[in-house]
């Protein structure tokens, strides 16, 4: 073997150990964030930027965007339809033009529930469904 072809066989060697920890390690999960405004496009609804989210950390921005307080809780079990209640993490109670940002971590797919926790506001249509892939 020449010497040129033992360098050449040395520099790949080298490249093949660089790159195939790199190929094999897991791609970094990002954030996902999903904007929520409380109040709109009904005094007792919500709107969000999405309705699918892949599992892992999600962070809502809320804004209460309607004119009386209102929460924004999300479930921690994945369930079948929107009920008026659950055990999740919620945000503090936002009056008028108040902002909050609630972070969550969906430890698998599913479907879960998001609503108001004002006394009422659920029950008056302030729920829906979130789908984690």
């Amino acid at each position: 073997m020449t010497k040129h072809a033992r360098i050449l066989l040395l520099a790949l060697a080298a490249l093949v150990l660089v790159a195939v920890p790199t190929a094999l390690a897991k791609p970094a999960r990002t954030t996902a964030t999903v904007t929520v405004t409380a109040g709109k496009p009904a005094e007792f609804g919500f709107k969000l930027s999405t309705k699918t989210v892949p599992h892992g950390s999600v962070k809502f921005n809320v804004t209460n965007a309607g004119a009386i307080p209102h929460t924004f809780k999300i479930c921690s079990k994945p369930t079948t339809s929107a009920a008026n209640a659950c055990t999740g993490k919620v945000t503090s109670m936002l009056a008028a033009g108040q902002k909050a940002t609630l972070s969550f971590t969906f430890a698998k797919a599913g479907t879960y529930e998001y609503l108001c926790t004002v006394p009422g506001h659920a029950a008056g249509g302030m729920k829906g469904l979130l789908k984690v892939t």
